[in-house]
């Protein structure tokens, strides 16, 4: 069984490359539980869009923890003005609003599936175990999980 489904995706316009520019990178479709889930029709594109915005809040909010010590160059003050980007403390505290008010989103009892899956990047089987659940219930859960944070996100669909 082949765990690969290279797709190429293209990634969003920054201030540092050129409108003429488009940049891509390959995507293995099937690395993370979502992914697989998504390929093998189980979740809808919807769901699959609000998982993949929820784990970007949670990478952009550097809740992961940290084995190494950081290497990042220390940020520089930009006098604030207006219109201008956030820094970057100001973007992992926004992520971080994000990824609260969606867990908070999602429901009681509903977020910890959604952090095992989404986040920690737990398949099914092993959530469904380290949760006590009966097999098959996992899926049924995080699918209207991701449907109550597709709705905080704003995510277009029904």
């Amino acid at each position: 069984m082949s765990r690969r489904s290279l797709t190429e995706k293209s990634l969003p316009d920054t201030a540092a490359a050129s409108r003429r520019t488009r940049r891509s990178v390959t995507v293995n479709e099937v690395e993370s539980p979502l992914g697989w889930l998504r390929k093998h029709g189980h979740l809808s594109l919807r769901q699959y869009d609000a998982g993949e915005q929820l784990r970007s809040d949670w990478e952009g909010a550097n809740l992961a923890p940290r084995v190494t010590m950081r290497w990042d160059p220390t940020p520089v003050s930009r006098g604030g003005v207006p219109g201008e980007r956030l820094a970057p403390s100001e973007r992992q505290s926004a992520a971080r609003s994000r990824f609260d008010g969606a867990m908070a989103a999602s429901g009681p009892g509903m977020s910890d599936i959604l952090w095992r899956i989404v986040c920690a990047g737990e398949g099914m089987r092993e959530a469904e175990t380290a949760l006590g659940w009966p097999a098959r219930a996992g899926k049924l859960v995080l699918k209207m999980a991701l449907d109550r944070v597709a709705d905080y996100y704003r995510l277009p669909g029904a």
